[in-house]
Parts: C-alpha cells; sequence; structure tokens
C-alpha cells in the first residue's frame, strides 16, 4: 500500500502573550497507509484535537513536516489547502452538521449541488450512499425523526459524497448511547473494507479500536505507544499509566492471568476468551 499521511517531528505551539508560548505537541511522527484503518486515541488534553487539525489541514504546524498523498502540506499556499480540505480529507465530527429541517437524502446531496453535479447524479448518488450506511429506509426523515446513531450515519454518507482519499472521525461516538457507538463504528469499518477508504478514527473509547490495523496512543502531547491493537491491549499497566481505559474483556482476561490462569495477553475479544477458558 502507498502511503497517504506522513507527519515527521510535528512540533505545535501556540501564542499565549509575548513573549510566551505554549507548546501543545511535542515532536509528533506516524504514518497511514493508503486503504488503512488508523485509532489515535489518548485521554483529554493529549493533544489529539490539535493533531487533527494538523492532519486535516485545518492548521500548520510550528515545525516539523507533513506529506498528505505526496503534497508537502506546510509549503502549500492557502488556496492549495482549501483544496486539500475540500477534496482530500473529509470530516465527521460528533455533532452531524445536519440542515434540521431538511431530510436525510437533501443532507447527503448538498455538497454535490455545491459541486455542481446535475440533479439526477445527486440523487442517485445519495441513495447509494445512504445504503452504503444502511439508511435508505430513512431517506425522507427529517434529523429530529433519527437517532444519534443514524444522524451520525447520514453524516458519514454527506462526507462521502464528496470521495475524499480519507475520512477523519473526531471523537464520532461521543454524543451516543452504546448502541449508537456500534453503529457508527460498524460503518466506519464497512466503508473501509467494502469502498478502501482510509480511516482515522479519533477517541477515547478503547473498545472502539479493537478493530483497527493500528493504534497510536497519546499523553501530554506525544505518541508514548503505537502498534496494533493485540500489541497494545497486551501492556495494560502501561495503558493505565497513560490514564487510558482498557476493554472490560481485556482487563478481565488480564486480571485472570495475574491470578494464575495460563491466559495470552491481549485478549480482544469475548470469544476469544471463552475459546482460552474452554468454555464455548
Amino acid at each position: 500500500m502507498a502511503e497517504i499521511i506522513r507527519l515527521e517531528n510535528i512540533v505545535k505551539r501556540f501564542y499565549v502573550g509575548q513573549p510566551n508560548e505554549l507548546e501543545i505537541l511535542h515532536g509528533i511522527s506516524l504514518s497511514v497507509e493508503d486503504g488503512e484503518f488508523v485509532s489515535i486515541v489518548g485521554p483529554s488534553g493529549s493533544g489529539k484535537s490539535t493533531l487533527m487539525n494538523l492532519i486535516g489541514a485545518l492548521d500548520r504546524p510550528t515545525s516539523g513536516s507533513y506529506y498528505l498523498d505526496g503534497i508537502d502540506v506546510e509549503k502549500a499556499a492557502e488556496n492549495d489547502l482549501s483544496e486539500i480540505r475540500n477534496r482530500k480529507i473529509g470530516f465527521v465530527f460528533q455533532t452531524y452538521n445536519l440542515i434540521a429541517k431538511t431530510n436525510a437524502i437533501k443532507n447527503v446531496e448538498l455538497p454535490m449541488l455545491y459541486a455542481g453535479y446535475s440533479a439526477s447524479a445527486r440523487r442517485k448518488r445519495a441513495m447509494e450512499l445512504l445504503d452504503l450506511v444502511e439508511m435508505t429506509d430513512r431517506a425522507k426523515h427529517l434529523p429530529e425523526e433519527l437517532s444519534g446513531g443514524q444522524k451520525q450515519r447520514v453524516a458519514i454518507a454527506g462526507v462521502m459524497a464528496m470521495e475524499p482519499k480519507c475520512i477523519i472521525l473526531d471523537e464520532p461516538t461521543a454524543m451516543l448511547d452504546p448502541d449508537g457507538r456500534k453503529e457508527v463504528i460498524k460503518v466506519a469499518h464497512e466503508l473501509n473494507r467494502k469502498k478502501g477508504m482510509t480511516v482515522i478514527l479519533i477517541t477515547h473509547y478503547m473498545e472502539e479500536v479493537v478493530g483497527s490495523d493500528y493504534v497510536y496512543v497519546m499523553d501530554k502531547g506525544k505518541v508514548v505507544m503505537e502498534g496494533e491493537p493485540r500489541d497494545i491491549f497486551s501492556r495494560v499497566d502501561e495503558l493505565k499509566s497513560h490514564r487510558m481505559d482498557v476493554p472490560q474483556i481485556t482487563l478481565l482476561a488480564h486480571e485472570l492471568k495475574k491470578s494464575g490462569l495460563d491466559i495470552p495477553d491481549g485478549i480482544l475479544t469475548r470469544e476469544e476468551l471463552i475459546n482460552v477458558l474452554n468454555l464455548g
């Protein structure tokens, strides 16, 4: 796979009154391959949102290098940054950004209207996208008639309308109940698998990163852990030291191992634990 995102020693400072400045990111380096599902996790105040703004070309680093699909973002003109934001990166935020008095299908069509698509092309594409997020039966419903998870799925379809190279999900489930969170994460993984969409999930819910290809853990403006989910969840005590919760099933397996049972590190699912304990 080709590399779509590469950050090298990224530092971000904010001026808080001359001559003082506050450094938020302290030398972040990471990469994302085309078609990968990458999660960036960390407690509140770890720098996740600042990093998201840089990856999405909403802001520039103070120092370091950022390459997006071969473009040196640091050297790009402001007009080029606007094009990057419009064509290469799609954002899904924790608030749904849907127009209240407009039904689901018209909310999905809206980005294509501004891009000059014909009415028939907009409608066809919008229905395809609603089908992709399993929302065709709610196409004529207003946002107030949808659950939180359904609204977020419509928002994802709207972002996909412009066919970005990569979508960034910034705490997309923060306002949802557990069932809504599962809906949204399931849709994100289906986009990744079925469409080959590069997905960057920014979250503090550790159970949401289990199906990721790769995970970066941030704390106090640094990447403090990185690896595949099983590797990350094999280091329970280290995660706790960085103020991160651990999925209940992983924590249970960890505690059972500490009590003397022969259980491997990095149990990710209930089914895995049942099989290890021969309870199936």
